[in-house]
């Protein structure tokens, strides 16, 4: 393993006046990485913050299902390879029956994983056509009725963290665990954020908005010993996974990657021809 990424430490009551000077590795154009500390000693995990900062109109963001391959799960370091992704991580949970279907409404395109819209996940990704410029945006989902998302080549609903423009809406309920959500700046990047550390959703917002990232919104796409992140680019190779959940899996005993069914990722950037 090899990973090559500045260290900022974050101790838990700082303030505005004391927010981090965040150091950012550029993985490949429009891509880049850090790790925060964002706790010291934790009784499970190791205190990290990994962040993967995507600007979508430069490094195109992609989504995977196995539905749509005919294939079984595999783990994130395993899509990464075979889909030819640089950064990989949940698209969200799954049904634990067929291991293959979104929790909420998930759509590649024409093909749809899941139908099913879920009135209390709060939170959509959206992501542009393959024929359209590369974009993704986070949308709160508030009203009653299903949006307008046809123009969108990818939607996955997912359970709310942060509502915008910065509300931390998880309620607290002392169930904590390893967590893999995405989440978008002010400025319109789109971030991938692993802590195998758990936190309760709830302190696991606060530390994020106090981070000062610009991060508005947020969305949960998975907890536990699925969360994943996988990294391959830059100088970085790292395959990250989750291990502790309330009720579940309440230790730190769990080292490899899960198979997981459905994935968000970012497009590898193509290596420059040199000439003679």
């Amino acid at each position: 393993m090899r990973v090559i990424a500045l260290l900022v430490v974050v101790s838990a009551g700082a303030g505005a006046a004391e927010r981090p000077r965040i150091e950012w590795k550029e993985l490949q154009a429009g891509v880049s990485y850090a790790t925060i500390r964002i706790a010291e000693k934790p009784d499970y995990g190791d205190g990290l913050l990994h962040v993967v900062r995507v600007d979508p109109a430069v490094a195109p963001i992609r989504a995977h299902a196995t539905s749509l391959d005919r294939a079984e799960a595999k783990t994130a370091a395993e899509w990464a390879k075979g889909k030819n992704l640089s950064v990989v991580i949940n698209a969200g949970m799954f049904d634990v029956v067929d291991h293959r279907t979104h929790s909420g409404y998930f759509r590649i395109g024409d093909h749809t994983n899941s139908s099913r819209w879920v009135k209390s996940y709060k939170s959509a990704l959206l992501v542009s056509r393959a024929d359209q410029a590369p974009s993704a945006r986070l949308i709160d989902l508030d009203g009653d009725e299903v949006p307008e998302l046809s123009e969108s080549g990818v939607v996955a609903q997912n359970l709310r963290l942060i509502k915008a423009p910065g509300s931390n809406v998880w309620v607290e309920n002392g169930k904590q665990w390893s967590e893999a959500a995405i989440a978008m700046t002010s400025g319109g990047d789109i971030l991938f954020v692993f802590s195998r550390t758990p936190f309760t959703m709830h302190e696991f917002n606060a530390k994020l908005l106090a981070l000062g990232m610009g991060v508005v919104s947020a969305m949960h796409a998975e907890g536990g010993p699925e969360a994943s992140l996988s990294i391959h680019a830059g100088g970085v190779d790292l395959d990250l996974c989750g291990s502790y959940e309330t009720g579940f899996m309440a230790n730190d005993e769990n080292h490899q990657q899960w198979p997981i069914p459905n994935v968000i990722g970012v497009e590898r950037a193509r290596a420059k021809k040199t000439g003679r």
